[in-house]
């Protein structure tokens, strides 16, 4: 090569300005002049075409933003250490490879001084300014502010480094990043692309057809600015095969740009204009043969974006960071795992997802990220199962004439499902290790008589039972179903377990007796419910009572004098001691978060635990959410229930919906009308509550009795609201989403919902579920115009066409996403960004391998499993606080 050491001094400047920061300043006259002095020199070294693109690149150095500037100089570098590589391989030596890497610290001849040229021109620091004296006299300390951190070399960054230490990024551009939650390099490393527009295919200009997307390489033949309303930038780009025009609208800027000369890559969509094929503002960078492509001619990235913050800035700012940081990224899953699932690196997977060399390594990159983040959620709920299950519980026997018993006092005999969930139920329960399960039933399938018949065991295995709901009303509500239910069945006493194991009659003595009446007489247990002591004693535990009679109830808790405790978040408070709890009930589960769960489990010594919800959940969001719970089914609705017929109206036929009310109302019904809003908002176009209680109240139902229940009111209020339109005080409850869970109002026949599309799919679900309670035909009514958007409408379709729960919850998990799937967050789930919960098998896989690892080293204690027990731990802490 007849041009090298003019190229190496090139190259030298360039590496030194890279080391600089790329403030121009690796040569005293600035890098422009530089590369003039140079050009005019070695002119004839631009024949390589990596010389021309470099120069191309550089153009107008002094006026390029920082990070450009960064990019530019790395591309340029790139291209020209291509020019070398055969020959370093093949002719020099390693002391000479070293120095035609063009990155070395030896400065060029004509380049900067032999001191660091970016430290002969920092400016000198001036001196701290002098202490003030303060009104006494006494010296102030100058406060001296904190010098910015510098950028880093590329090749020293960390992933713990923030976001100003990445060299080329400039201060507005680390301001925008940190708005999208990005502020160290590891953030930036994990903020995937959310698409990619693929412009891999390269073809002849003559081989372009309209409407397709391509990718084409050019001279500038001819470039012109153009006036008018929407100035605009026209370039004609050539190959041997002809010529199309590209269009830039209001970016005079590219006039400096486009050179004749110039070769460039285009990649975009082909459109016509007159009859003429041309591409409208297609993304663009020079050609350089031998260094791979950002912007053009492959798949590229296109990265969530905030408001100053642009498209080809992220994207030569992530490049930077994924070059420099991935290779070296520790990869936290041991090799065994990688290679029996058959995963690329961790470091591979990072650096396709982000700029891929074809879609099958995106597929394999987004496989490996995935099967990770299901991987940490999975060694999380199989680690906290398996270290639960692993302790010792205690050990209930089945009793059968006991089940019998209860039984013969139901209205109706059990469904087949509920026959089988309390099998299972009774056989975990048998066994002496403490019991996890999950009971899963739509709306009505019976999922109270079935923890009844648990608690009942366990009451007459001589412990304990608690049950706790999320608000005082469905508390209230599950403390009379109880009380009824259990309150005609008798208990032996002579079987109830003691710590000597003496029959509890046999230590009682007047004055314990006297207690203990007074206890009864405290939960309103009469003679007859008492059944000679073998009644079941039922408590429940809310802000209602008085101060003697919580302190009794407390007492009677702690004492094993109460069998049953029925109560809200005020059972896991530290005044509520048990003697004996056998069984721990939670009814929808999904409004506690696990820790919440786990303080009540903390009252008893290892006690079993049933967690129900009315929401029927997809199998794969059961593994993410419940993977610590076996699971139980009650896909059946008993005999005789009637279907809630659902329609979909548009709000012109509101009429017909309110005509519908009144008539219901008439025969003695009642009815929920649910608003998205509490108060009306001037941001969103839907309807609140208070606007529609005053407009149905005033204007369309002025001689019914109309009431309001939203989430702004106190507990104890919304407690009164519901109990008088239970007692059928009020015609129609006007509500928020407030109402979703648990209300059991028979006599309400008719739902209707405003702003239906706001509403997921399971809580429309939710909703339609207050009604149908009774014996009366009931009715579900959605008001919506949104029928343009094909998510909305599909969804308000299936509710129409469905009243299967389980169904449903598919659909609105694809449609809507998990973040989405209970209307407002779960508790404590894990956010995931490339696992996608409809991937069955690659959960499936990740569950496999989860308990496969446990089953060797439940602590996660071995050397190679350091980094994924530390990876684990940061991800469930960070789900908790997004929770």
């Amino acid at each position: 090569m007849h041009y090298r050491e003019p190229i190496i001094t090139l190259g030298r400047v360039l590496a030194a300005e890279q080391r600089s920061g790329c403030k121009d300043a690796a040569t005293p006259q600035g890098l422009d002049q530089f590369l003039a002095v140079w050009q005019a020199q070695h002119n004839e070294a631009l024949l390589e075409p990596a010389v021309r693109s470099a120069m191309d690149l550089l153009a107008d150095y002094g006026a390029q933003a920082l990070l450009m500037r960064y990019a530019h100089i790395q591309r340029a570098l790139s291209g020209l250490r291509a020019l070398f590589r055969a020959q370093q391989q093949a002719e020099e030596s390693p002391t000479e490879n070293h120095a035609l890497a063009l990155g070395t610290d030896a400065p060029a001849d004509d380049a900067a001084p032999a001191s660091s040229p970016a430290v002969a021109h920092e400016p000198t620091p001036s001196a701290p300014p002098k202490a003030k004296p303060t009104a006494k006299g006494k010296p102030r300390k100058a406060s001296v502010p904190a010098a910015p951190l510098e950028p880093k070399p590329a090749t020293d960054l960390e992933l713990t480094d923030g976001l100003e230490r990445v060299p080329g990024l400039g201060r507005n551009d680390v301001n925008a990043f940190k708005r999208l939650g990005l502020r160290t390099v590891e953030d930036m490393l994990y903020h995937f692309p959310h698409r990619y527009d693929d412009f891999s295919t390269q073809q002849g200009i003559a081989d372009l057809v309209v409407g397709s997307t391509a990718t084409l390489v050019g001279e500038i033949t001819d470039v012109r600015m153009l006036g008018g309303p929407r100035p605009r930038v026209e370039v004609e780009v050539s190959d041997e095969s002809g010529a199309i025009r590209a269009v830039y609208f209001n970016q005079p800027w590219l006039m400096k740009q486009f050179t004749l000369g110039r070769k460039i890559t285009l990649s975009g969509k082909i459109t016509a204009f007159n009859g003429k094929r041309q591409l409208s503002s297609p993304t663009w960078e020079p050609y350089m043969p031998d260094v791979e492509s950002l912007h053009t001619g492959r798949l590229v990235p296109v990265h969530p974006l905030t408001k100053g913050l642009l498209e080809r800035n992220a994207r030569a700012a992530i490049k930077l960071v994924v070059d420099a940081v991935a290779p070296k990224v520790p990869d936290y899953l041991p090799e065994t795992s990688r290679k029996r699932r058959n995963l690329l690196p961790l470091g591979a997977a990072l650096a396709q997802i982000h700029y891929p060399v074809s879609s099958q390594e995106v597929q394999r990159a987004r496989e490996r990220l995935g099967f990770d983040e299901f991987l940490f959620i999975q060694l999380g709920v199989v680690q906290r199962k398996l270290l639960w299950q692993g302790e010792l519980g205690y050990q209930l026997h089945f009793m059968p004439e006991l089940h019998a018993d209860l039984q013969r006092q139901l209205p109706f005999s059990l469904t087949t499902a509920q026959r089988r969930s309390l099998d299972e139920i009774f056989a975990d329960m048998a066994h002496p290790k403490p019991m996890a399960r999950l009971l899963q039933g739509d709306v009505g399938s019976g999922k109270t008589v079935v923890a009844a018949a648990a608690l009942l065991q366990t009451i007459g295995n001589g412990f304990q039972g608690a049950l706790m709901a999320p608000t005082e009303i469905l508390a209230e509500q599950h403390y009379k179903g109880l009380k009824q239910l259990l309150g005609r069945v008798a208990v032996p006493r002579s079987t109830t377990q003691t710590d000597d194991e003496q029959a509890w009659q046999a230590q009682i003595d007047p004055e314990e007796a006297a207690r203990l009446a007074e206890m009864k007489a405290i939960l309103g247990m009469s003679a007859a419910d008492d059944m000679e002591g073998q009644g079941v004693r039922v408590a429940l535990l809310t802000g209602s009572l008085g101060a003697r009679e919580r302190r009794r109830v407390l007492e009677g808790i702690a004492k094993g004098d109460v069998d049953l405790v029925v109560g809200t978040h005020a059972l896991i408070t530290d005044s509520v001691r048990f003697h004996s709890l056998g069984l721990v009930v939670v009814d929808e589960q999904h409004r506690f978060g696990v820790e919440q769960r786990q303080r009540l489990r903390d009252k008893g010594f290892n006690p079993h635990l049933l967690v129900m919800t009315a929401t029927p959940i997809p199998r794969t969001l059961t593994m993410t959410i419940y993977g610590d719970l076996d699971t139980s089914l009650l896909d059946e609705l008993p005999p005789g229930r009637q279907a809630i017929r659902t329609r979909w109206v548009r709000k012109r036929d509101r009429d017909k919906a309110y005509r519908h009310v009144r008539r219901e109302v008439e025969k003695g019904r009642q009815a929920f009308v649910i608003c998205p809003l509490v108060e009306e908002s001037e941001k969103v176009d839907l309807p609140s509550a208070e606007e529609m209680y005053e407009h149905l109240q005033s204007t369309i139902f002025p001689d019914l009795r109309v009431t309001l229940l939203h989430g702004r009111m106190l507990p104890r209020e919304k407690d009164e609201v519901m109990v008088a339109f239970r007692e059928r005080q009020y015609d129609i409850l006007v509500a928020t989403a407030v109402i979703e869970v648990g209300i059991d109002i028979p006599n309400a026949s008719t739902i209707l919902i405003e702003g239906a599309e706001s509403f997921g799919l399971a809580q429309l679900h939710q909703f339609r579920g207050r009604v149908g309670r009774g014996q009366h035909q009931s009715y579900c009514i959605l008001i919506s115009d949104k029928d343009d958007n094909e998510v909305t409408k599909q969804r308000l379709e299936a509710m129409e066409a469905s009243t299967d729960g389980f169904k449903l919850a598919e659909i609105d998990l694809n449609l809507r996403g998990p973040g989405e799937f209970f209307g407002t967050r779960q508790s404590g789930t894990p956010d995931l960004k490339i696992a996608g919960l409809t991937d069955t098998r690659l959960l499936h896989a990740a569950r496999e391998e989860a308990e496969a690892i446990l089953q060797s080293d439940l602590q996660l204690a071995q050397p190679e499993h350091a980094l994924l027990r530390q990876k684990v731990e940061t991800f469930w802490a960070e789900a908790a606080k997004a929770g």
